[in-house]
């Protein structure tokens, strides 16, 4: 299982120092840290983490509050780091999404047990989503409105009844991401979600949107396949 990706963005570095070196200890890898809002909005960008702590206290014109809130427009979990705040600060804290609060000072058995708990219910929670980075845009796509995913060189598109969206990864990353119960592989440059085949012919399978190829020697465990849904 790929280790848990974790940015802090905190403006003390004994406590990033601290946070780094208990996590460490947990088997998560840390990709980087902030002080202040802005280098976190481009580090986020460029390094792409699973999960980021925030201190909501920050130095600067623009505190935690303002970095989750562009966090929540990009659809990225996060966990508030935070202490005693005034009531002005509580209330921004409201129209926020965060997925927990680590409550300072912490130990570093609280810190784990917080990360733990609040990612396993992300990830339950998210299990039959993908999010898809398609034109410049994240999207949350749930897995049973897709059609089928089609490879298109090292990119790959994902058919939904209403869109389309051109993903820079390969199908066969795409396919990784998939709930196995419900897509299969109907030939090398497709994966489809069973749910919406309406037919199975000679050399192809019909959606509700056109026909995909399927190859020979695929036929059989797509036939199963729907045998057993």
């Amino acid at each position: 299982m790929k280790a848990l990706q974790i940015y802090i963005v905190e403006d003390e570095p004994l406590i990033v120092s601290t946070i780094e070196t208990a996590l460490l200890k947990q088997g998560y890898k840390i990709v980087g840290d902030a002080e202040d809002v802005i280098s976190a909005i481009k580090d986020i960008k460029t390094l792409q983490p699973d999960l980021i702590l925030i201190d909501i206290q920050l130095e600067g014109s623009q505190d935690g509050v303002d970095l989750a809130l562009e966090l929540d427009k990009a659809q990225l979990p996060y966990l508030f780091l935070t202490s005693q705040t005034d009531p002005e600060t509580v209330a921004r804290v409201k129209q926020t999404n965060p997925l927990g609060y680590i409550v300072k000072p912490f130990t570093e058995a609280g810190l784990r047990s917080n990360i733990e708990l609040a990612w396993h219910n992300y990830e339950s929670r998210n299990s039959d989503f993908l999010m898809l980075k398609s034109e410049g845009r994240l999207h949350k796509i749930n897995q049973d409105s897709i059609l089928y995913l089609k490879a298109f060189d090292n990119y790959c598109y994902v058919y939904t009844a209403s869109k389309s969206y051109l993903v820079p990864h390969t199908l066969k990353y795409m396919a990784e991401q998939l709930n196995k119960d419900n897509f299969i592989k109907t030939h090398r440059s497709y994966w489809v979600n069973v749910n919406h085949i309406d037919s199975v012919g000679i050399n192809e399978l019909v959606l509700k949107t056109e026909p995909i190829p399927i190859s020979a020697s695929q036929k059989s465990l797509v036939l199963s396949k729907l045998k057993s849904t």
